[in-house]
């Protein structure tokens, strides 16, 4: 199974659908989304492809009513699990948070096989050796958002356990997705 880890897209809709859409076109079947959509109508930007969201809220909540309420309507396939998550796809145990401390200590436990961050807006793909004496993949896709970074996402294939972290395509004729701190 093919999957999309997206983070900190911060109401910025355009990067996130460009990156989910190319995802898809590569065989993803679901979207991980690990923190910082802030406003819940970014969904609606993704939502019409069909795929599954799993997503926690991060450090910019947003309005946690309303994305409750949209993960609560079946139609939209969002899983909202609140500040962390887990979840199993692929047949691969997944912890889903925000922050990057929280995640390499959840990854330390050896309960996962893969956990999955933002918070950094730097894309990392990381092994932790974990106290069971294995590896477990700690995953942050960046900013998708391009928050005061570039733009990427990581494409996965949960069967290989293989990651890869992919820049935003950028649209015709634009000078990137790079937003400035000012903007955010």
């Amino acid at each position: 199974m093919k999957i999309c880890i997206v983070s900190d897209s911060h109401d910025h809709r355009e990067p996130l659908a460009t990156a989910v859409t190319e995802a898809k076109s590569l065989g993803a079947q679901a979207v991980i989304h690990c923190g910082d959509l802030v406003a819940p109508s970014t969904l609606h930007a993704i939502i019409p492809l069909g795929l599954p969201v799993h997503i926690v809220h991060g450090n910019n909540q947003g309005d946690l009513y309303h994305l409750n309420k949209l993960a609560h309507q079946p139609e939209n396939r969002v899983h909202y699990y609140g500040q962390d998550g887990s979840f199993s796809l692929g047949g691969k145990k997944i912890y889903l948070v925000h922050y990057p401390h929280y995640a390499k200590a959840m990854a330390l436990t050896g309960d996962y096989d893969m956990v999955c961050n933002g918070h950094e807006h730097h894309a990392v793909i990381e092994p932790i050796q974990n106290i069971k004496g294995w590896e477990t993949l700690r995953i942050d896709p960046g900013t998708v958002g391009g928050v005061s970074a570039p733009a990427t996402y990581v494409l996965g294939d949960l069967a290989k356990m293989a990651f890869e972290i992919r820049a935003v395509p950028e649209p015709a004729g634009a000078g990137g997705w790079q937003v400035s701190k000012a903007q955010r």
